[in-house]
């Protein structure tokens, strides 16, 4: 499970909005945010935030034992 709160983090940290990642990966503010809720991204949309949001330890926000 994702870690959204992490990744939400590190959004922010980079200057940028959920809605202007959403809008670099493609896809609509609603279809980001259904997945942000969600914690489920597929592997293609994990890198595409991975190489926009420069993220230097992955595995810690995209599988991440939220919870457990």
């Amino acid at each position: 499970m994702i870690d959204t709160m992490k990744l939400k983090g590190i959004i922010s940290e980079r200057g940028l909005s959920q809605r202007k990642v959403a809008k670099s990966m493609g896809m609509t503010e609603k279809t980001f945010y259904g997945k942000m809720k969600k914690g489920v991204f597929d592997s293609d949309e994990m890198q595409q935030m991975i190489d926009l949001l420069k993220i230097e330890n992955p595995m810690e926000i995209f599988f991440a034992n939220v919870g457990a």
